[in-house]
């Protein structure tokens, strides 16, 4: 373990925290010829695991269904910290960061895909929350279970 994992190791409860207020996340994923695949992700924290939904098809899905192994990183920037002497070496960042490894499956079950796209409304369009998703959009939609197996984070500040 390096040693600033050692020395600034995010709490779980600031793991979940930064991962319910983040928008966005970059998932991993792995093309048939074993080079990894990141995408830009909006993502649900919820019930203990992550949520990704998009297009029924693409990369993605394709390799999901392939090797169901991801990984997925979410961070925040806060600030620079700069050198109070100028030295541009000894700039450093206030940030903290969650990386998180799991297997990704598609969710099928229809209200279990609702449930998980109203939660996604509320966390990004919260005042569109009340109003009912289509039934097309929901069948149309693809959402992506990610159970996490492994998760750290860290920061420095």
């Amino acid at each position: 373990m390096q040693y600033r994992m050692k020395t600034h190791m995010l709490t779980e409860v600031a793991i979940k925290e930064l991962l319910v207020r983040t928008a966005m996340g970059s998932l991993a994923t792995l093309n048939d010829d074993r080079t990894p695949y990141v995408i830009p992700v909006h993502y649900l924290y919820y019930n203990g695991s992550i949520y990704v939904h998009g297009l029924p098809k693409g990369q993605k899905i394709g390799n999901i269904k392939a090797n169901p192994c991801v990984c997925m990183t979410v961070y925040e920037m806060d600030s620079l910290l700069l050198d109070p002497e100028g030295k541009p070496c000894d700039t450093n960042t206030k940030y903290q960061s969650v990386i998180l490894s799991g297997k990704a499956s598609l969710v099928e079950d229809i209200e279990h895909k609702r449930e998980v796209l109203i939660e996604i409304v509320k966390k990004y369009t919260p005042h569109l929350a009340q109003k009912a998703l289509p039934e097309n959009m929901v069948n149309g939609t693809a959402v992506i279970q990610i159970q996490i197996l492994d998760i750290t984070g860290k920061y420095y500040e």
